[in-house]
């Protein structure tokens, strides 16, 4: 009879007269004919030998070695006669075992007695069956018996499914799968897993591979103790079993029986050391196929277990013989997906017929599991590609300005939401700084956020003030859908003139931090929400001084369950000027620094939404360092173009980049006077780089293209091409920007 303890926290009750093995398991009673039948069958005690004739009679404890079996009262089977039927029992099986041992031991009794002994030993052993099976004097009690049995086994079933459904990634699964089953329904378990899992609707295109993923056991006292398991230490494995000296370093993995015995391994952890191969590929048409096609799982020692656990585990690997071996096919909703293989030692009973319905139910519910595991991974996967795709790989460098972000997802449940960031370069080395937040934390709203950032980046590329590309973004918000809303905070920050443009769509405001540790909440009209329609979006200008840093969040820093919005606003106020006040005055913290600090300020149950976060330190462009000039746009031009750079060069002591930066100014200026009706714009930038701007009112952006030989013009784009480190064309709402670069003679990163 199997035992099924009903929980996996501590040892469980053994049945009447029971006893445990060294890991703690309940082994089936001894009866009392057993004693009997030992005693009587011992050396010196058998009729007419010297024990018989010349020992005194003692007890059956100290002749034969063995407890003596006590019937005690069962208390599941109820109160009143029943109990007092079974105390009966149990002191009737005591006397006739006492009557057998003075009959046998007494001199000449055994001789004498036979026929009396023999009646008297199948009394006793009648009595101590129906003591130990719980049964009063033998009417209908079997089926009670019986039904406790099922119930065990049910009840076991139920936490150990419990234990398994916990799981929410694979390797979780599994232990609970290896944790519920060992050491209660098995001794070991081996969890084969296809290499790579079947993700939905996908079909494998190689060969199925079955690969290793856990493996557990029992592990013996004898273990912990250093001491060889009594019986079987020692043990010589048979050269063609185990190859030679064996896979473990000559231990001996055979019991006394000649069967596997897996105490005598050492201890095994994920990957264990159970004898059992890595990597198994399955032959179409196999024995190992046909077991996991019929989904069912078998027995060690039926015939289509015989040949496909070899297949399975390695043909130089043992196999238990008997009933002591379960493969249990694991399928998910379309397809098997691994195999499970549970063992017992030869000192536990053998599994019974009804174990492979436990062996099935376990296996049905980890396949299951597993498939939402990977089913899991795959959209966790897909979530935050989706994220990191929508948000920018890294943020760009513009001159006059450093930038630091920070993105936090709502949960790990919910690793997609509706924030997003940006940092778009404009022309005149401006950069507009983007923070907004779609409703919601689903893929919808992630898909709404990607679509507009796109817009926002094709309305910055436009040079659009701050108000009017908010008025675009509200109507493509309203393209999209009309419960599609959100906020945004658009900035434009201008290093030469030291100033920045804000407009606000329903955002909370953003927060400066001085120089000098001051911190404070700009004041920026707040607007509607982009998606409402309707509505106008003002933008105020500020100054940006240097040194001064610029944070951008969303209101996941700042708002929760515990706190409402402008209390949030506070705290991150106080928090940017104590972090300003500890680094000291006289120069502002570091960004990356900054940016984890204030997520510090987030302790357990303050973040209930997604959190983006923008820094920006403005180091701005001294006026020192910017030359300005207005032309005409006349044939003239382009000589007073090269006269002011190499004045500008002269300045700056940089002459040795004059007859680059005339050629490629006399080339650009030209071809904006071609075009050009009104006043063209020359600047020149010193900054890490020599950086050249000429505007014009013309939409038409200049095209490099390959000049033929006969062709008098078409070479001057070319040349920049050639010569500049970078260059670039800037489409805007009054005309265009040309630009390029021209790398300071031994220069390096000022910033």
């Amino acid at each position: 009879m199997t035992e099924y303890p009903t929980s996996q926290e501590g040892p469980q009750p053994v049945a009447s007269g029971g006893g445990t093995d060294d890991a703690g398991h309940g082994k089936a009673p001894i009866a009392a004919a057993e004693a009997v039948r030992t005693h009587a069958q011992a050396p010196g005690n058998e009729p007419g030998g010297a024990g018989a004739a010349g020992s005194d009679a003692r007890p059956h404890s100290e002749t034969s070695g063995l407890p003596r079996p006590r019937a005690t009262a069962d208390p599941a089977a109820g109160e009143g006669g029943q109990g007092s039927a079974r105390t009966r029992d149990g002191a009737a099986a005591r006397n006739a075992a006492d009557a057998v041992d003075t009959g046998a031991g007494a001199p000449g009794g055994a001789a004498g007695s036979g026929a009396a002994a023999a009646a008297a030993a199948a009394a006793a052993a009648a009595a101590a069956a129906a003591a130990a099976a719980g049964l009063s004097g033998g009417s209908g009690i079997p089926e009670i018996s019986s039904a406790r049995r099922e119930g065990d086994r049910l009840r076991f079933v139920g936490a150990a499914t419990r234990r398994i459904a916990r799981g929410i990634d694979l390797d979780e699964i599994v232990l609970g799968l290896c944790r519920a089953t060992v050491p209660t329904f098995s001794d070991a378990i081996l969890v084969y897993l296809r290499d790579p899992l079947p993700v939905g609707d996908e079909r494998p295109v190689g060969p199925v591979v079955l690969r290793l993923r856990r493996t557990d056991r029992l592990r013996p006292i004898d273990d912990l103790t250093g001491a060889e398991s009594a019986g079987t230490a020692g043990v010589p494995a048979p050269p063609g079993l185990m190859g030679g000296a064996g896979l473990l370093g000559g231990v001996g993995l055979l019991g006394a029986s000649g069967e596997l015995d897996f105490s005598q391994l050492p201890l095994v952890g994920p990957q264990g050391d159970l004898p059992a191969a890595e990597l198994c590929e399955i032959r179409s048409g196999g024995a190992l196929a046909e077991v996991l096609r019929g989904v069912r799982p078998v027995f060690g020692s039926s015939a289509a277990a015989k040949a496909a656990l070899p297949e399975l585990l390695g043909s130089e690997h043992p196999v238990p013989r008997g009933q002591r071996a379960i493969l249990a096919p694991l399928r998910g909703r379309r397809r098997v997906i691994g195999a499970a293989v549970f063992l017992r030692t030869p000192d536990r009973p053998a599994f019974e017929t009804n174990d492979l319905l436990v062996a099935a139910q376990l296996a049905t519910h980890t396949a299951l599991g597993i498939d939402k595991a990977v089913l899991y991974g795959r959209e966790a996967y897909i979530a935050d590609e989706l994220q990191r795709t929508m948000l920018p790989d890294s943020l760009p460098q513009p001159t006059g300005v450093r930038l630091a972000s920070r993105y936090l997802p709502a949960a790990e449940t919910a690793r997609v939401g509706g924030d997003w960031y940006d940092a778009i370069p404009l022309p005149g080395s401006r950069v507009a700084l983007v923070v907004g937040d779609v409703m919601g934390h689903s893929m919808t709203s992630a898909a709404i956020m990607g679509q507009l950032r796109t817009t926002a980046q094709t309305l910055a590329q436009l040079d659009l003030p701050p108000a009017e590309v908010l008025h675009h973004l509200d109507e493509q918000a309203q393209r999209l859908g009309s419960d599609r809303m959100a906020t945004c905070l658009y900035a434009v920050y201008d290093p030469v003139s030291h100033r920045i443009t804000i407009a606000n769509a329903g955002h909370p405001p953003p927060v400066l931090l001085h120089l000098g540790g001051r911190a404070e909440v700009l004041r920026v009209p707040p607007g509607a929400p982009i998606g409402v329609g309707g509505v106008d979006f003002e933008a105020v200008e500020l100054d940006a001084p240097a040194g001064a840093t610029l944070l951008l969040y969303t209101d996941g820093l700042v708002e929760s369950r515990l706190r409402d919005v402008w209390t949030g606003i506070e705290q991150l106020r106080e928090r940017l000027a104590t972090t300003a006040q500890l680094t000291g005055l006289d120069h502002p913290p570091p960004l990356e620094a900054l940016c984890d600090d204030v997520l510090d300020m987030l302790g357990p149950g303050d973040r209930d939404d997604d959190i983006a976060l923008l820094a920006a330190r403005f180091d701005g462009i001294a006026p020192s360092d910017v030359a300005y000039w207005f032309l005409d746009p006349e044939e003239t031009a382009p000589g007073r173009a090269r006269r002011f750079a190499r004045r500008a060069l002269a300045r700056w002591g940089l002459e040795e980049l004059q007859d680059s930066l005339e050629l490629l100014v006399s080339e650009v200026v030209t071809n904006a006077v071609r075009y050009a009706e009104r006043p063209v714009t020359l600047r020149l930038l010193r900054t890490d780089v020599l950086r050249c701007e000429v505007g014009d009112d013309s939409p038409q952006l200049p095209r490099q293209r390959r000049a033929r030989d006969t062709d008098e013009g078409g070479r001057g784009l070319f040349l920049v091409n050639r010569m500049a480190r970078r260059w670039g064309a800037t489409r805007l709402s009054s005309g265009k920007v040309v630009w390029f670069e021209l790398p300071l003679p031994g220069a390096h990163d000022r910033r």
